[in-house]
């Protein structure tokens, strides 16, 4: 995660431009009249959307080894829904939820 996805996240109307030679903000425009936000704020966000992140690494894993929606389809018309739940079921153990 970085400084300007935690800005963004923190403040989601707010537009603005980031110098990346400077490392801050070098234009800013939030139609609430909300303020840049701290570097404190920003490094709790930053760890925060990292944590949100790491959370769902087991969807990512479990994507990844899902077999295509076309061939999952085809299992469910040739074999029927528990083989397919069967099929899954595999991907799901290997990653379970947190």
């Amino acid at each position: 995660m970085t400084k300007c996805d935690a800005v963004s996240s923190l403040r989601p109307k707010a537009s603005f431009k980031w110098n990346p030679e400077t490392d801050v903000v070098s234009q800013w425009s939030d139609p609430d009249g909300n303020t840049i936000p701290s570097d404190s704020e920003i490094a709790t966000e930053i760890t925060n959307l990292q944590a949100a992140y790491d959370a769902k690494q087991y969807q990512r894993n479990r994507r990844a080894e899902y077999p295509s929606i076309e061939d999952q389809l085809d299992d469910i018309y040739n074999n029927g829904v528990d083989a397919w739940k069967a099929t899954i079921k595999v991907t799901k153990d290997k990653y379970p939820k947190p």
